[in-house]
C-alpha cells in the first residue's frame, strides 16, 4: 500500500509522529510537507495535492493533518473520486473505510493527542472495504459526483470569504 501524508504546520508535529509510525511499521509513504515546523503552508495547498495523487491512481490512501482536520476534509473532498473522512476516534476511522471507502484520513492535531491519532491511523489500515450495501451507497455518492460535475455543479459564482453581506 502506497500513502500520501501531508500537514500544514498546525499539524506538522503530528505528521512526523505519524510518520515514524508508519516507518515502523515498514509502511511506503511520500510526505507531501511541510519539511519543518516554521515553513508556513496553507493546508488546501496540501490537501489537493495528495487528494490529487490519488485520485490519479499513483497512491493508494491518504493521510491528511491540520489544526482541526476540518479544512483538510473539505480540501480533499472537493477532489472528484475522493471521499476523506474526519476522525478522531477509532471506531469512526475503522467505518470510514468498512463501509464508506474512504482513501483520506483526515486528523487535527490540535484535537487529539499523538497515541490515539497513531490508534486511529492503525484502525484506518486495517480495515478494509466491505462493499454489500455499503458499495451500493458509494457507488450513489460517486454518481451523484459525477452527475454534478457534468452538469456543470449546479454551482454560482459566490464570494464565499466576503463579510459583508450581498
Amino acid at each position: 500500500m502506497k500513502i500520501a501524508i501531508g500537514a500544514d504546520e498546525a499539524g506538522y508535529a503530528m505528521k512526523e509522529i505519524i510518520k515514524q509510525f508508519l516507518e515502523e511499521r515498514k509502511m511506503d509513504f511520500v510526505d507531501f510537507g511541510p519539511s519543518d515546523m516554521t515553513q508556513a503552508i496553507d493546508y488546501p495547498d496540501v490537501g489537493f495535492a495528495v487528494a490529487e495523487e490519488i485520485a490519479h491512481g499513483h497512491y493508494d490512501r491518504g493521510i491528511l493533518i491540520c489544526g482541526t482536520g476540518i479544512g483538510m476534509t473539505i480540501t480533499a473532498d472537493k477532489v472528484p473520486g475522493i471521499r476523506a473522512a474526519l476522525c478522531h476516534d477509532t471506531y469512526s476511522a475503522e467505518r470510514a473505510m468498512k463501509s464508506n471507502n474512504a482513501q483520506v484520513l483526515t486528523m487535527g492535531a490540535r484535537v487529539i493527542g499523538p497515541e490515539l491519532a497513531k490508534h486511529v491511523v492503525r484502525a484506518w489500515l486495517e480495515a478494509e472495504f466491505d462493499g454489500g450495501s455499503s458499495g451500493r451507497k458509494v457507488q450513489k455518492i460517486m454518481d451523484g459526483e459525477q452527475r454534478l460535475f457534468a452538469a456543470g455543479g449546479g454551482r454560482r459564482e459566490v464570494n464565499s470569504c466576503s463579510s459583508s453581506p450581498s
